[in-house]
């Protein structure tokens, strides 16, 4: 994109315009209207906030990745507000393919599907055949896709590596002055991405990055399902790439390869302090984390830590903050990236923040933690 474009981007605009207020028909269709001509546009999904543009333009592609900072072979979800938007999308969906659409769409689910040669910009596929496509499960959204008039490319509304936005304040904290609009539809509810998989086989699904619909959820509908981390011809033990530092599903194909799908090889949802996940048994959790954060207070720097709501008081720290509960890990994924801006507005420098079970959402939630943590992951027995 041309430094000439992106000086066209006017002041970012809301709606509604007035704090509190409800959305009308008008500023909805406004904010469709924008889109369609090759606008950029933030809205909410139940997962995050998104930042829509047109998915068939390259123009209008090319200003998200240059108002995110994001990297260029880092590929885009195509949201969708109807199975009939596939039509001129994608090749024919198989069975298995069908079959997870009927069940989970709209929903948090993304599928890589076989792209339409022409039919997105190739900057929505960093070069692939393939394409990620889901629907959301927000009447907003929906509304505005179909208003639009388009399949709309939209990752997470905040700037390339920082916390995803749950909320319309958190894109106009990273956004304002790069976008053209943001349509305020309130607090999310999922609180982390969709889940992204694919079709491994008839009746089979491997995921490619853990999100708002569960291992547990898929193997429930009957499918087979695999993670991107298994060892081949097994299932994966999800604590397996925490004892590497790493990410539970990097995955990213090896040095120089695009990834399959978004979320799968850069670091991201990270707090401007540095942060360090400790995962394990729940008591040498504790005491590991209060002697690292005496230390490094001794050190006069201003520490946090990220708990639960069972465990937050018994630490000391300059900052602890607890993000939802253990006994109820969709409370922590929903919270989970307001926890870490709200380290950010505090001053954290050094952040230590508890692992979680990684059954059912918390599996999204460790991987979210891990890449926050930046790979700075310390697993105990």
């Amino acid at each position: 994109m041309s430094d000439k474009l992106h000086e066209t981007i006017r002041p970012t605009k809301r709606w509604p315009s007035q704090e509190g207020a409800a959305l009308t028909e008008a500023e909805l269709n406004e904010a469709a209207a924008l889109l369609a001509a090759g606008g950029t546009v933030a809205f909410p999904t139940e997962t995050v906030y998104g930042l829509g543009a047109d998915a068939r333009s390259s123009e209008a592609v090319e200003q998200v990745f240059r108002a995110k900072g994001r990297p260029s072979d880092n590929p885009l979800i195509v949201h969708i507000a109807g199975m009939e938007q596939l039509v001129g999308l994608v090749r024919p969906l198989n069975e298995t393919e069908l079959r997870l659409a009927e069940r989970f769409w709209p929903g948090p689910l993304t599928l890589v599907l076989r792209a339409l040669p022409g039919s997105v910009s190739p900057r929505v596929t960093a070069g692939l055949d393939t394409v990620a496509v889901r629907m959301p499960d927000h009447e907003v959204a929906l509304r505005l896709i179909r208003a639009a008039g388009c399949p709309v490319a939209a990752p997470s509304a905040n700037r390339s590596g920082r916390p995803s936005p749950t909320a319309a304040r958190h894109v106009q904290e990273d956004l304002a002055g790069r976008i053209s609009g943001i349509v305020d539809g309130g607090p999310t509810g999922v609180g982390l991405e969709s889940t992204v998989a694919e079709c491994a086989g008839p009746g089979s699904v491997r995921i490619l990055r853990p999100g708002g619909v569960t291992p547990e959820q898929l193997r429930a509908a009957g499918f087979d399902v695999q993670l991107e981390a298994a060892p081949a011809g097994g299932h994966a033990d999800p604590e397996l790439a925490f004892q590497t530092g790493r990410d539970a599903l990097e995955g990213a194909g090896g040095p120089g390869s695009a990834p399959r799908s978004p979320g799968m090889k850069y670091a991201h949802y990270a707090p401007r302090g540095e942060m360090r996940l400790v995962a394990g048994p729940r008591e040498r959790v504790r005491a590991t984390i209060q002697a690292a954060a005496d230390e490094a207070r001794g050190h006069g720097r201003r520490v946090g830590i990220l708990a639960y709501e069972e465990t937050a008081d018994a630490y000391r720290a300059d900052i602890v903050l607890a993000c939802g509960s253990l006994a109820a890990l969709e409370t922590a994924a929903q919270s989970l990236y307001a926890v870490l801006r709200e380290f950010d507005e505090r001053g954290a420098e050094l952040i230590w923040a508890e692992g979680c079970p990684p059954d059912g959402i918390g599996l999204a939630l460790m991987n979210r933690l891990s890449k926050a943590a930046g790979g700075r992951v310390e697993l105990l027995d």
